[in-house]
């Protein structure tokens, strides 16, 4: 599944322009052209990120922003700010409220993707060939095995696949509809309560140590993993 990019902007050359350079770069684009129908667009599957317009009909990219921030489902997308203003106190209200850069119209398509890339790799930083590690907890990709403690654990292939995605994307709340997409694929008819079922093989699997308290049940919305 492609990194989905949530473009909330009101001048439609310009949002249109910024959709095209994603989409060229291998990202999916989704538009919104003002504070009301941008919030709109942030449902699942949830973008991976969201370049920000300060200024919008309707409301501005603060007040965007400060609400993301304020829902657990919504806190940790990262937010890249997009202005005309390029005053000190601007840049800094902006990081104030949780956007993660900020960039200064006009700007290049090469400055552009340079700072979604930087934001995105801050976010995973992990490529999908990287061993993971948490609190023992060790997932190497490449030769397909997972220990704790130094302990070789043993699980199915979907488990794997499952444990993988939320050790590279930890501290985010998913879905079960987002984890069916990113784990099963779109193309692939699977019910809601299999995961549910794949979670609890999961946490049996790496309960040897207690890793099993990683995989956090957030009521209503999904699954998060989680050191905290």
């Amino acid at each position: 599944m492609s990194t989905r990019i949530l473009v909330v902007e009101d001048e439609a050359p310009i949002r249109e322009m910024l959709g095209f350079i994603v989409e060229q770069h291998g990202f999916e684009a989704i538009e919104a052209e003002d504070y009301e129908s941008g919030l709109e667009k942030v449902v699942d599957p949830l973008p991976d990120l969201i370049l920000l317009d300060w200024m919008l009909p309707g409301g501005n990219g603060i007040q965007f922003a400060k609400k993301l921030k304020s829902n657990e489902f919504t806190r940790n997308i990262p937010v890249i700010m997009l202005t005309a203003r390029g005053e000190e106190d601007d840049k800094i209200k902006g990081l104030e409220v949780g956007a993660d850069d900020y960039i200064t119209k006009p700007f290049s398509p090469k400055e552009l993707m340079a700072r979604i890339k930087a934001v995105l790799r801050r976010v995973s930083p992990t490529s999908l060939d990287d061993e993971v590690e948490f609190n023992g907890l060790k997932l190497d990709p490449v030769s397909h095995r997972v220990s704790a403690n130094e302990e070789s654990l043993d699980m199915g292939p979907t488990e794997f696949k499952l444990l993988h995605f939320f050790m590279t994307h930890p501290e985010r709340v998913y879905s079960r509809e987002r984890l069916l997409d990113y784990v099963w694929g779109t193309n692939v008819y699977v019910e809601d309560r299999t995961v549910d079922v794949h979670i609890r093989r999961l946490r049996k699997a790496i309960s040897l140590h207690g890793h099993d308290k990683l995989i956090q049940t957030v009521r209503g919305s999904g699954y998060r993993f989680s050191v905290k």
